[in-house]
């Protein structure tokens, strides 16, 4: 798609305002995970990519380390950076899932200077992939750099694939939990099971109570983006907005799956922080005792 280079400029600088607001928001947890972490740098990084198109769009060229840099390069840097958060996209949901599930199960606690490490270590490898193994191919437009003032911009549509899959694997963990109340325990233990049973599955339905109180109307956007052909701009598809919603899912899949009931009532689980939703839970006190069958 062809978009004017000044509503990219517009669009990348409203997306920094909105970054950086969101790192401000968070600043009490933001370097305990993670997705924390790995939002400051994405904010550095849309930050110095807006000031750079913004500064050899307005003077038309300029000069770096003998280089010599002109509108050319607005488009070229926006493609490259497009092309890095979309492959980058897949890589933060792993780690963020992998950060939350130890996070969860209090098995291992990332230290920040590790969180930093690995977002790091996530952008040089999303780099070298675009330019080694990617089959990225700029495209320019055939006129004198002074005459450029549109850009081709590659579209994303992994922000639709994640959040259907997560939502998907959501679904189905809270299906399976369900499943699990259903099946009959043996005799000796048929109201103390029972009893658990109902505990995970309200468990599960207070997890996805919470979640969809919270971001029902970012789903029915991406329900709107899914159902028309809008396409999203790559070098917007990686935001502050979209990794606050991706840590908010991560953690509904992760307690869905996990079902921690029995450890977060006892303080023996944590759960990751989140500035959005309030993972408050409701446990009834346990009934093993009282409930045993009588001989």
């Amino acid at each position: 798609m062809n978009i004017p280079i000044a509503s990219i400029l517009r669009g990348l600088g409203g997306k920094c305002v909105l970054n950086w607001a969101l790192v401000f928001f968070q600043r009490k947890h933001i370097s305990r995970g993670f997705l924390g972490v790995f939002s400051v740098s994405l904010a550095v990084v849309d930050t110095l990519l807006t000031i750079s198109v913004t500064a050899l769009h307005l003077q038309a060229e300029g000069h770096l380390l003998g280089l010599k840099l002109t509108r050319y390069h607005v488009c070229l840097l926006v493609q490259i950076l497009g092309e890095v958060y979309s492959a980058l996209q897949w890589l933060v949901v792993i780690v963020t899932g992998l950060d939350h599930f130890f996070s969860v199960t209090r098995r291992w606690q990332a230290s920040s200077r590790l969180s930093l490490f690995v977002s790091s270590l996530l952008w040089i490898l999303s780099a070298l992939y675009v330019f080694l193994l990617s089959d990225f191919r700029p495209v320019m437009e055939e006129v004198f750099h002074i005459q450029i003032h549109q850009c081709w911009v590659f579209h994303t549509s992994q922000i639709l694939h994640i959040a259907t899959s997560l939502l998907l694997i959501l679904g189905c963990a809270a299906l399976h939990a369900g499943r699990l109340t259903l099946k009959h325990p043996p005799l000796k233990d048929q109201i103390t099971d029972q009893s658990r049973a109902h505990s995970r599955r309200s468990f599960v339905l207070q997890n996805l109570h919470i979640f969809l109180n919270t971001w029902a109307l970012f789903l029915v956007i991406l329900a709107v983006l899914l159902l028309l052909p809008v396409g999203i701009p790559a070098y917007l598809g990686l935001s502050g907005a979209w990794l606050c919603f991706l840590n908010s899912l991560l953690i509904a899949v992760v307690l869905c799956a996990v079902c921690p009931a029995s450890q977060l009532g006892q303080g023996g689980g944590a759960v990751p922080p989140d500035s959005f939703c309030e993972w408050r839970f409701t446990f009834s006190p346990p009934s093993e005792d009282r409930a045993r069958p009588h001989r």
